[in-house]
């Protein structure tokens, strides 16, 4: 058996568990979205997120598969084939519908993040800032590329790519401090491995802090959640039936679609928490399955990473990877109270068009990365030696 016949084919590994994890959160999604009063009326299709579950779910694999055929050297900003790079435009897609929620959005939950698309019975919306934390990763990941041999210089390069995830941060804190600040955690640990320099990297604290603490005192809500978490005898209603939900499934859980948390006991059943309804419903067993899904990710997706012959494809990958991951375990850590309650989606699984579009987009560029970064014939494609580079200019 050949070298190539003997690899291990990361990226079957990481669609097999995209896919079972999206027809995890299809399943549980219909079984928390479960009404006493029955019956669908399509003139409130919006309210029904079952039935938009169902939609999404093939609609978000199509478009993994679609963008996994997409070169992913199309976001390099770098002068090389395959020609124009579709990051300058998707930042600017991005910038401008952040600015524009601002103004036009719908409120939901006292925030405006989201844009209503097709207004009527059966109307759709968009989540601007989803789009914003994926274009940051292929922005930085261009960025770190086209920089590499230059990020050690403090104004010429490390500034001027903090001012420009400051900006979408700056736009984003207003009304959802939750993804802003993975921004910013996503943003620290990419330059950190883009090679720039620690002490750069902590030079905005003294900015980033006094900001977050401040984006904090400005809103009551936020400063609840705080002081409910630090003192669990005042814990926040939500919370509390989360914990409800969890403790009663048990190893085996009480059964598919027999929980009775998601019957108006437990807010964002469908959402945010809906870890807790697989923890009441197929117990502790079902929760060991999910987390272990998301480390086979994990390690499928570094193992692509780390095979890939060219940086801009281990940037992305790991920028990706780690979005991912991070965003999975701030969600359960959220559902089971170890972190402080936040409107954090499990990736796949938590209804939400939006995200598990851009989530499977996201994906699919992934994809595209493990089947073709560790191709020895696309050593053309490689970015020019740092050295060669300063040479030429």
């Amino acid at each position: 058996m050949s070298i190539t016949e003997s690899k291990i084919h990361y990226d079957r590994i990481i669609e097999t568990v995209v896919l079972l994890l999206m027809a995890i959160g299809t399943v549980f999604v219909f079984s928390a979205g479960a009404t006493v009063r029955g019956g669908y009326d399509l003139s409130q299709f919006y309210n029904f997120t079952t039935i938009k579950q169902l939609i999404f779910f093939p609609l978000a694999v199509a478009v993994m598969y679609v963008v996994s055929l997409i070169n992913y050297h199309r976001f390099s900003i770098m002068d090389r084939p395959p020609g124009y790079s579709l990051t300058p435009y998707l930042a600017a897609l991005a910038l401008v519908l952040l600015i524009i929620v601002l103004f036009w959005g719908v409120e939901r939950n006292y925030s405006k993040r989201w844009l209503d698309l097709a207004p009527g019975p059966v109307y759709v919306s968009f989540q601007p800032s989803e789009l914003a934390k994926w274009v940051m990763i292929l922005f930085l990941a261009a960025y770190l590329e086209r920089f590499a041999d230059e990020m050690n210089l403090f104004w010429k390069r490390f500034v001027p790519v903090c001012l420009s995830a400051g900006l979408v941060v700056g736009l984003i804190v207003i009304e959802d401090f939750g993804t802003a600040a993975f921004i910013v955690m996503i943003t620290f640990l990419m330059l950190l491995y883009g090679g720039a320099r620690l002490w750069h990297l902590l030079s905005p604290l003294p900015v980033i802090i006094p900001a977050f603490v401040a984006a904090i005192l400005a809103s009551p809500t936020r400063i609840n959640r705080i002081k409910s978490f630090l003192d669990p005898e005042n814990m926040q209603y939500q919370a509390r039936q989360s914990l409800i939900a969890i403790s009663t499934g048990g190893l085996f859980g009480k059964g598919l679609g027999r929980g009775i948390i998601k019957y108006d006991h437990l807010p964002e059943d469908t959402t945010d928490f809906i870890f807790a309804i697989i923890a009441e419903e197929m117990g502790f067993a079902a929760c060991v399955v999910v987390i272990v899904l998301f480390l086979v990710f994990a390690i499928a997706g570094m193992g692509a990473v780390f095979r890939c012959r060219d940086p801009f494809g281990r940037m992305i990958g790991i920028g990706i990877v780690m979005a991912i991951t991070l965003q999975a375990a701030v969600n359960i850590g959220v559902v089971t109270v170890v972190l402080p309650t936040k409107g954090i989606p499990l990736p796949f699984i938590s209804a939400g068009g939006t995200s598990m579009l851009l989530t499977s987009a996201a994906v699919g560029v992934l994809l595209n990365i493990a089947r073709h970064g560790d191709d020895p014939s696309s050593d053309d494609l490689l970015p020019e030696p740092a050295m060669h580079r300063g040479a030429a200019r």
